[in-house]
Formats: structure tokens, sequence, C-alpha cells
């Protein structure tokens, strides 16, 4: 018999996923909805579901408020949290305080939206230190700087998404703060590139740091660690 996977969605991404094919659709796939986080908390306490799919503000709940009473209740907190947001400066900082393993941002991107629930359904939850960051990274490419937005960190190296058409195989210069306000300055070479699967999705890069001293990694790979203890 195959493992049922619990998937608690907001009303409104449910209804732009029900549109599309996806893994979403499968036999083994449970989706439940909620108009709310308050309605979502609810509902996980009953169904003690696999992965929650939410927005960061809704009515009488934050999602701050709802990763807290997840994360410290031990008979919930094996569950995968992904919040969707902007990308302004207040929601980046909110990030810091909010306990999810992924932040997606608006516009929403569908295929991200796909990879990462199926990521987070499928990987062991504990079995990467490649931890969720909220930073904007100040990026350098053929002496054109741009920004962008990172998902995930490790000592190695990062997961950003941005407008800007890079290559697999080019080398940038990115510059970036981490919520514990240690600044890094590094080359990188972009190692991995996910193809859009629609037109105006953003561009999501995987890059290999070149040139971090030991410290530098050892603050990385300490954030890590911190980072995911606490959402655990």
């Amino acid at each position: 018999m195959k493992y049922i996977k619990k998937i608690l969605i907001a009303n409104d991404i449910k209804s732009v996923i029900e549109k599309e094919e996806s893994f979403f659709n499968r036999e083994n796939i449970r989706i439940f909805n909620s108009s709310s986080n308050e309605e979502a908390f609810s509902i996980h306490k009953t169904e003690k579901v696999d992965l929650i799919i939410t927005h960061l503000d809704t009515p009488q709940m934050d999602g701050e408020t709802l990763c807290s009473l997840v994360r410290n209740d031990k008979k919930l907190q094996r569950v995968s949290i992904v919040i969707v947001c902007s990308s302004s400066k207040f929601h980046i900082e909110r990030q810091s305080r909010c306990r999810a393993n992924a932040f997606l941002y608006e516009p929403l991107s569908l295929s991200t939206l796909f990879e990462k629930a199926h990521q987070l359904l499928t990987i062991s939850q504990r079995g990467s230190l490649r931890a969720p960051i909220a930073i904007k990274v100040h990026g350098k490419y053929k002496d054109k700087p741009f920004f962008c937005i990172s998902d995930n960190i490790s000592a190695s190296g990062m997961l950003f998404q941005t407008d800007r058409i890079i290559d697999q195989g080019d080398t940038i210069i990115c510059s970036f703060f981490l919520p514990n306000s240690l600044y890094f300055l590094t080359e990188a070479e972009v190692v991995r590139v996910v193809e859009k699967k629609f037109e105006f999705d953003t561009c999501h890069y995987g890059i290999r740091f070149s040139n971090l001293n030991s410290n530098d990694k050892a603050a990385i790979e300490k954030y890590s660690k911190e980072k995911l203890l606490k959402l655990y």
C-alpha cells in the first residue's frame, strides 16, 4: 500500500495549481485547503499533514505565528512549510523570524513551487545542511551588477533566483549578509541552471563558491546547522 502524502494549501494557491498537470494530482497525494493560517493550523492539528503551503499574511494569523505554533509543538513540528510572500524589504526582514523550510516570491512560479514541494516531500528533512536563507544578494556578472534572492545556502554554495540570464559555467561575484550580520564577498561558478517551464518564471541557479576562506565556510556551516535546528 502506498503511503499517502498530505498537503495543505491556501485556497487561492490551490485554485491555480488545479489548472496545471503535476504530481499533486497523483492518487497517493491528498490535498487539503485553508482560507487562513489559523484554519491551516487547525487542520494540521487534526490531519498531521506532510506539507503546508500558505501565505505570510492572512486574516487572524500571520506566518510567523503559524510557524512558531507548529515548531514548538512536538506532535506537529515534523512538517515542511512553504511561505509565499512578496520580495519587499519588509517581508524579507520578517522571514528571519519565520521558521519555514522555504520562501517563494510573488508572482508565484508554479514550476518552482512544484520543484520545492517535491523536494520537501521526498528528501529527508534532516538530510541536508542547505539551510533556508532570506537575503538579497548583490551580484556582478560581466561588469553589470544585479540583485537576486537566495533560497538556501551551504558552505559550498547557494541556490538563488533572479531575472538575469546566466549560463552554466559562468563566473559571478556575489556579496551578501547572513541574518547574523556577517558579510561575505566571493567569486562563484554557476554549476546548475533550473530550466524554466513557463515564460514568466524567475530563473533559478545553483552556484559553487570559489574562494571562501576557512573562517567564512565555518561561519556559513554554523549558520546552516543553527537554522535547521530552529526549524525542527
